[in-house]
């Protein structure tokens, strides 16, 4: 495939934008090369500025649920769009949602609409702190929860130690707060609360990692969380922000029946529009302005062309009974597909999934954290994601990045996908 479109529309963009793109991981850092500039995508889709067609298996980073320019969500955000894009004052469609967000997600009784699923994370932070009169938080090495400052945190030199800025212009100040502990290890986390006790306002995780490839909770990990938090008055906060209205109806607290006390949504419940939103019971989210002392705002929160995408989208999967099974069924299958041809080829790789979220990752050894994943081959990853691209298969251009599978794939471009994996795969 040629992208002498893209590379020159790429030179444009560097000389005005930092980078030549608007978040890092679109430059291709990871891979090499040149990003891919998109021109329009349908269904399974991408149609780039060259004239390529690609099957998509990023899909926004998980929006896509149902496919790119889902009909009835264009549909919803044209009629929308012809009454107004932006008041900066209440809707009914506000309202609409929240009602059935609440209804479809188990343990929310308020929600409140921001952005992006970053500042709902910041957002739900601020929370818990004012809530609970206590600083400092705990997250997990490779777990990402947006940019704002307290997360942009790697870990210091033992589990018991304070976090350090791994970001320029995160302040020492700022990084103490934050307690870095190891994704599916109780035992550190035990430890930061032994060391930190009554200090620890809220646990933040990714209850299914896809931050690190997809990385599922071993059995216990989130209960375990669940009874510490309960053990020493510590909100556990549950950033879905990629697997909300993704692996259920109710997210992961509804796939593993485990209770958490605020939870962040972004991507899905957007319907592809900038929306991210964070909710919880009655008497936590009743902690906020303007009824409360904690302060969060945004002109633009609540937003009525995203209210209208977002509203119809969660009416599509709360109507359609068998969405979950026919996406977990064909991510089942993409995955016994991918694995058959890469053991077949003696490839060295693991694979991981959830539901509709799936990541290859080429090491022997099972991924469960952050460390584990780093051991991957990025040199057989950089090669697979060239090889994918060239024969029309677009995947994350980071091996730390998870797959989202999208209902608008047929079988017929799964098996396309698993034949292009078997062809590559005998140049690894």
């Amino acid at each position: 495939m040629l992208y002498q479109r893209s590379s020159t529309l790429f030179a444009d963009a560097e000389k005005v934008i930092p980078g030549g793109v608007n978040s890092p991981v679109r430059a291709f850092k990871g891979v090499g090369g040149t990003p891919i500039f998109v021109k329009s995508a349908k269904g399974a889709y991408l149609l780039d500025e060259d004239g390529n067609r690609l099957i998509d298996y990023i899909n926004s980073w998980g929006p896509m649920i149902l496919g790119h320019a889902h009909p009835p969500v264009i549909d919803a955000i044209i009629e929308r769009a012809k009454l107004g894009t932006s008041f900066g004052m209440p809707t009914e469609l506000e309202t609409k949602i929240a009602e059935l967000a609440i209804s479809m997600v188990p343990n929310i009784e308020k929600i409140r609409f921001v952005n992006s699923g970053t500042e709902a994370c910041m957002s739900a932070i601020r929370l818990a702190r004012g809530f609970t009169k206590r600083d400092k938080i705990i997250k997990f090495s490779g777990c990402y929860h947006g940019h704002s400052d307290s997360f942009l945190i790697q870990a210091g030199s033992g589990a018991s130690t304070f976090g350090t800025p791994n970001s320029p212009g995160v302040t020492q100040g700022t990084a103490k707060d934050t307690l870095l502990a190891n994704y599916n290890d109780l035992e550190s986390v035990a430890e930061l609360f032994t060391a930190n006790k009554n200090e620890i306002a809220a646990i933040i995780v990714e209850p299914v990692a896809g931050n690190m490839g997809c990385v599922p909770p071993l059995k216990g990990f989130l209960d375990g969380l669940r009874k510490m938090c309960d053990a020493n008055n510590t909100l556990l906060i549950f950033d879905e922000v990629m697997t909300g209205f993704r692996l259920a109806k109710g997210g992961v607290q509804e796939l593993y029946a485990i209770k958490a006390d605020i939870v962040c949504f972004g991507k899905v419940i957007g319907g592809g529009l900038p929306v991210g939103a964070f909710a919880a019971n009655n008497e936590i989210m009743n902690y906020l302005a303007p009824i409360g002392p904690v302060y969060q705002a945004g002109t633009l929160s609540g937003n009525p062309l995203a209210m209208a995408a977002g509203l119809t989208m969660l009416r599509e999967i709360n109507n359609d009974k068998d969405l979950f099974k026919r996406l977990e069924e064909k991510t089942a299958y993409l995955e016994n597909g991918i694995r058959t041809v890469l053991s077949n080829n003696a490839v060295v790789f693991t694979i991981n999934r959830v539901g509709s979220m799936i990541s290859v990752h080429f090491d022997a050894e099972r991924v469960i954290d952050f460390q584990s994943a780093k051991k991957g081959d990025n040199e057989s990853f950089k090669k697979f994601f060239h090889g994918l691209l060239a024969e029309g298969v677009y995947i994350a251009p980071s091996a730390y990045e998870t797959w989202f599978i999208t209902d608008a794939l047929t079988y017929e471009d799964l098996d396309f996908t698993i034949n292009a994996v078997d062809k590559v795969a005998k140049l690894l």
